[in-house]
């Protein structure tokens, strides 16, 4: 484990390096506090910008905008009361009446020092039970790969978005995408229609900028947000924000509550580390739990110390968790990571098991970016927090075209072909119009990563013997076959449960 963090160090600590993830972690920051303007817009937009770099560059960026990105959020959640991002939304329970009764500085403050706590609490996490798991991963043949890859897939369309139908449907559209072109196994084009754009197959990178970037875009331009970003505009202006930032006292606030703090960060880096679960659910589920274990339950929604340190402990940890499967696996725990696999993959390197034995100088630049980033956004939290705010004044329309410029510059740079423009048009209208009508986009963007790892293994599993009930005869693909269909019951029990509960509230 050690030597892992060690050749990451000694990859990482040059001046570049380190200067490269400050820029991460500060984009991350601009992107997290920003309201609409998600993590995953933004890591999706700095992937392309990362083609040039070494590998272990590329992804240190990346990992620092992830890390970032999930505590931008805190700042418009604890000063405006919107969330910059959907998992900080709990933060707003207790960070936003805080700021109103007078103490907006200690809201930030407690909320920077449980996100970079919490970040420490999941490295170790990370470190500990990723390489145990890649171990054991390598006992695994394309059975219970296939069987594993099944299981995160029911995870992921059943956690994401209110409707498990509509998760499955999303998810089911990604899987379809993955099969146009070329036949992973013998190369002959397929689903193609003649055309000669699909010959080639359909770019997940196009996809995930087209989905993610140029829907939201569609979105942002709709009256409707242009006015609500108008209003939230001459709101802030309203509210000039005066703050007194005290890092030493704050930090020994925190420390004070190691049970809300520890526990929310074991609870992040859990729900992290289910693939398709990521930290909206774990911001939420870390304040319930911290209320329920409270002994002043009834301070929680007033500006209580611990809701904040409970809903961004939970929101951050769960980065550290997301990276388990990632790494351990080749399984994209979010949307997010779905982006750090595709950048793996555009630099020749490819994710699975055999990462950590093949590539051990990457994982350990991971787990390295990691920590580093989680200092340099403790630093460049306290010290520029008060220039970050004034970004949340840039206008919509005016965010809205240089964004674009960079999706079509980062989509053609990809292959040099005009016709992935036409790909990435289609794909954000697709993206828009799946968004409008309440589909979650997360579980399409990882069937189109899955996708072609859960063909590739079918395939080699029944190339190597035709007998399909050995999906069922090997006690690990049965396990995890097993566990897919718990998953999928446990979700249509869950979402019974909570229809009868809002039907009886009615």
């Amino acid at each position: 484990m050690l030597d892992l963090l060690l050749l990451g160090m000694t990859e990482l600590l040059h001046i570049k390096l380190l200067f490269i993830i400050l820029l991460g972690v500060i984009v991350g920051i601009l992107a997290g506090l920003i309201p609409g303007f998600t993590v995953t817009m933004a890591i999706v937009l700095t992937l392309p910008l990362t083609f040039g770099m070494e590998p272990v560059a590329g992804v240190a960026a990346m990992i620092g905008v992830f890390v970032g990105g999930m505590s931008g959020g805190l700042i418009s959640a604890a000063l405006l009361g919107i969330p910059g991002t959907p998992s900080s939304v709990a933060t707003t329970f207790d960070a936003f009446p805080m700021s109103q009764n007078g103490e907006p500085g200690k809201a930030l403050s407690i909320g920077i020092w449980a996100s970079f706590l919490s970040s420490i609490v999941s490295f170790f996490i990370l470190i500990s039970i990723a390489p145990q798991i890649a171990d054991f991963a390598l006992l695994l043949g394309p059975w219970e790969m296939f069987s594993l890859i099944v299981v995160s897939l029911t995870i992921i369309a059943s956690v994401t978005g209110d409707s498990i139908i509509k998760g499955l449907i999303t998810g089911a559209f990604g899987l379809l995408i993955s099969t146009v072109g070329a036949d992973p196994i013998i190369g002959i084009p397929r689903f193609s229609f003649g055309l000669d754009t699909l010959r080639a197959g359909i770019p997940f990178l196009v996809v995930l900028i087209g989905m993610f970037a140029i829907s939201r875009l569609f979105q942002s331009l709709e009256n409707k947000e242009m006015v609500q970003d108008k209003q939230r505009r001459q709101e802030e202006k309203l509210k000039e924000v005066k703050f007194i930032l005290q890092p030493l006292k704050t930090m020994k606030t925190v420390m004070k509550k190691p049970g809300t703090l520890v526990g929310s960060s074991a609870i992040g880096s859990i729900i992290g580390a289910i693939p398709g679960a990521g930290g909206s659910i774990a911001n939420i589920v870390a304040y319930d739990q911290a209320k329920k274990w409270s002994k002043n339950p009834e301070k929680f929604g007033t500006g209580c110390e611990e809701g904040v340190i409970a809903s961004e402990a939970g929101n951050n940890s769960t980065v550290g968790g997301d990276l388990i499967p990632t790494i351990a696996l080749g399984i994209p725990g979010s949307a997010v990571t779905a982006v750090l696999l595709s950048a793996l993959m555009v630099h020749g390197i490819t994710p699975g098991p055999l990462l950590i034995v093949n590539e051990p100088s990457v994982v350990g630049g991971i787990f390295s970016a990691f920590l580093i980033a989680s200092f340099w956004m403790l630093i460049t939290q306290f010290v520029g927090i008060r220039y970050f705010v004034k970004v949340t004044q840039v206008p919509v329309h005016m965010l809205v075209p240089i964004i674009l410029v960079l999706c079509v510059i980062g989509t053609f740079v990809l292959n040099n072909r005009l016709t992935d423009l036409y790909i990435l048009l289609a794909m954000g209208i697709i993206g828009y119009l799946f968004a409008k009508y309440g589909f979650s986009l997360a579980p399409a963007i990882i069937g189109v990563i899955l996708g072609p790892i859960a063909e590739v293994n079918l395939r080699r599993a029944v190339m190597s013997d035709p007998d399909w009930t050995l999906f069922f005869t090997r006690p690990i693909s049965l396990i995890f076959l097993v566990l897919a269909v718990l998953s999928i019951l446990f979700t249509v029990w869950q979402s019974a449960k909570l229809k009868r509960r809002s039907a009886g509230s009615l």
